[in-house]
């Protein structure tokens, strides 16, 4: 395993961190209420739960079995869904005071965890994308090359993230209205994408 491969892996990762989709949308949520480093941490331990399952090679053996995909792209589908629904019937409320909104640090690490960890297009990047960029010729197992490549990737979710997250907090924290609607904006993203996933699943069967 050599450096350049862990260089354009660390590209090709970045493209798809910097693309908006469901994370983006909780760490605005986050952002919004003033839980950014707890929900960053439940996407940041999503992901790297997938890059072990992918490590052990428990990924690949789920992906063969008939239906596991679907069941996957439905559970994280209707739980993008349920989320944004939340954020709708519940938009962001900015606060002037500092006193912390409803809401534990464990709930939104909870939330996190399942956007991240269910979401199949995590598994499907690190099954389709990353194994290229191992070298099966490498004195490393194959085991820990895609380990590093994959705490790669959470290396590169976590800065954007936590900019996403700190970002809307800085930005839409004296702007109510605003912050209403971006809250209500990240809402109806959740379910949008928790629906395409559903149709696309169905197209592919």
């Amino acid at each position: 395993m050599n450096l350049p491969s862990v260089l354009a892996f660390w590209g090709v990762s970045a493209l798809f961190v910097l693309t908006p989709g469901a994370d983006w949308a909780y760490a605005i949520t986050a952002g919004l209420q003033r839980r950014v480093l707890p929900a960053v941490l439940g996407l940041l331990t999503g992901h790297v739960v997938a890059t072990l399952i992918v490590a052990a090679g428990v990924g690949t053996l789920i992906m063969g079995i008939p239906g596991a995909l679907t069941v996957l792209t439905l559970a994280g589908s209707l739980y993008l869904m349920w989320l944004g629904i939340s954020t709708l019937r519940h938009p962001a409320v900015v606060q002037a005071s500092s006193v912390q909104p409803p809401g534990s640090a464990w709930r939104w690490w909870a939330k996190g965890f399942g956007v991240s960890g269910l979401n199949p297009k995590v598994f499907l990047l690190f099954l389709a994308v990353l194994p290229p960029f191992t070298d099966p010729e490498s004195s490393w197992p194959l085991a820990p090359q895609i380990i590093v490549l994959g705490l790669v990737h959470v290396a590169s979710c976590a800065v954007m993230y936590i900019v996403v997250g700190y970002g809307a907090d800085r930005l839409l924290r004296t702007r109510p209205a605003a912050a209403r609607i971006v809250s209500r904006i990240s809402g109806i993203t959740m379910i949008a994408i928790g629906l395409l996933l559903i149709i696309e699943r169905l197209v592919h069967l």
